[in-house]
């Protein structure tokens, strides 16, 4: 994840977010824990243990919220990453220094040995993110999920690569509703009718992974026709722009595709996120803007491992970042939704490294009615309508050399 007003610095994680707080957040999450039958007690009483206890409070009580997420606190403690598994620069520090001393004008293009790394590590970020989304559901919290991420990492012999990067305290982005990217995984618990963005990313064998996805909270976000229009047209936004890729297709072509496609469902791209070069290093050149009209310098080649990972919203894309210098929201407190993969440019197309698996949770819906209740929008099985082939999880656009 980068953002472009950083002087092209391409940070990556977090912020937090969050929702209903103070002594009725405190009641409503006691009162759900209780009220829930016994099946849902049983299964959550845990994880509910710490979050149903005195103590919870809002960090910034006099900060002048967008919407309905508010941070729960406190944050658990970091969770340790074993000696035994490889680290990043920055996980004692909490400074990539590596990544700052980076050429911003020069990209990097993996031979074969780099590319099967690449796959490797991608696949194992797609098991963390499925195991982790199937562990979302109303009643849990967000800090419960970073704990499914962490241990599915650390299982993997992966460090998870968000952890201390520029000092985020957690091992992935949880972002409900209005907030844009970057949430920091605490206390609240997940509502019915909530929408969330899961961003994983690991470290293994000296390379990285990058994914996203926006997954539906409980049956009513699914019959919410808003939720749903910015879900799945975010979806359909990050298919249209992989369907381009290709050598010889400049990067700036792919801003074209997403803000179209996002203008057509009444929708507008967040433009100071991108997506970003991504290998040996987390968050390496280049930056890919998903806006129109944009001047990105430079054009797609083999080797090339990148992401693309559009943010789109239901209302304005003006933001604002909470106290904790990490979550950023809507100004106008409205949803987003984001979708993320990372990309390697073959011979003759594209390879998505972190591509759905068929059993992965989570998939696209049929998008609502129009308002004249014309079209429904055509659902594939991949959420997308380029695929053609499926290998080893990683999904083939026509035109491209099956590996």
């Amino acid at each position: 994840m980068s953002e472009d007003g950083r002087g092209g610095q391409l940070l990556l994680l977090s912020g937090l977010f969050q929702e209903e707080l103070g002594s009725l957040y405190s009641y409503m999450h006691f009162s759900y824990s209780m009220s829930n039958e016994n099946g849902m007690q049983k299964t959550h009483k845990g994880m509910h243990k710490t979050q149903n206890a005195p103590g919870f409070y809002d960090p910034f009580p006099t900060f002048p919220y967008t919407g309905s997420i508010r941070p729960v606190y406190p944050l658990s403690p970091r969770r340790p990453v074993p000696k035994t598994i490889r680290h990043p620069d920055w996980a004692e520090t909490g400074i990539p220094k590596r990544e700052l001393r980076l050429n911003r004008s020069k990209w990097d293009f993996l031979d074969t040995e780099g590319q099967e790394a690449m796959r490797k590590v991608c696949r194992l970020a797609r098991e963390v993110l499925d195991i982790t989304a199937t562990a979302m559901k109303p009643g849990v919290t967000t800090d419960y999920l970073d704990e499914v991420c962490h241990n599915a990492c650390v299982e993997r012999d992966s460090y998870p690569s968000p952890l201390n990067y520029n000092h985020f305290p957690k091992s992935l982005c949880t972002s409900p509703n209005e907030v844009v990217c970057h949430g920091i995984p605490d206390q609240r618990v997940l509502l019915d009718g909530d929408i969330l963005n899961l961003d994983i990313s690991l470290y293994h064998g000296g390379y990285h992974a990058d994914l996203n996805e926006t997954y539906y909270v409980g049956d009513k976000a699914k019959a919410d026709p808003d939720s749903v229009r910015v879900i799945e047209t975010t979806r359909e936004a990050l298919d249209l722009a992989i369907e381009l890729v290709k050598p010889g297709v400049p990067i700036r072509e792919f801003g074209k595709v997403i803000e179209k496609h996002a203008a057509s469902k009444n929708l507008v791209v967040v433009k100071t996120w991108g997506g970003h070069g991504i290998n040996s290093e987390f968050h390496p050149p280049p930056w890919i803007p998903h806006y129109a009209k944009n001047k990105a310098v430079g054009a797609c080649k083999p080797g090339m491992t990148f992401t693309i990972e559009p943010i789109l919203a239901l209302g304005g894309n003006r933001e604002v970042h909470w106290p904790d210098n990490w979550t950023n929201v809507t100004v106008d407190g409205k949803r987003t939704a984001q979708f993320e993969h990372t990309l390697l440019v073959t011979e003759t197309g594209v390879e998505v490294l972190t591509a759905r698996l068929e059993n992965s949770p989570g998939g696209p819906i049929p998008m609502p009615e129009t308002t004249n209740g014309a079209e429904k929008a055509a659902s594939s099985p991949d959420g997308a309508k380029g695929y053609v082939h499926c290998y080893n999880g990683s999904l083939v656009y026509p035109g491209t050399r099956q590996i």
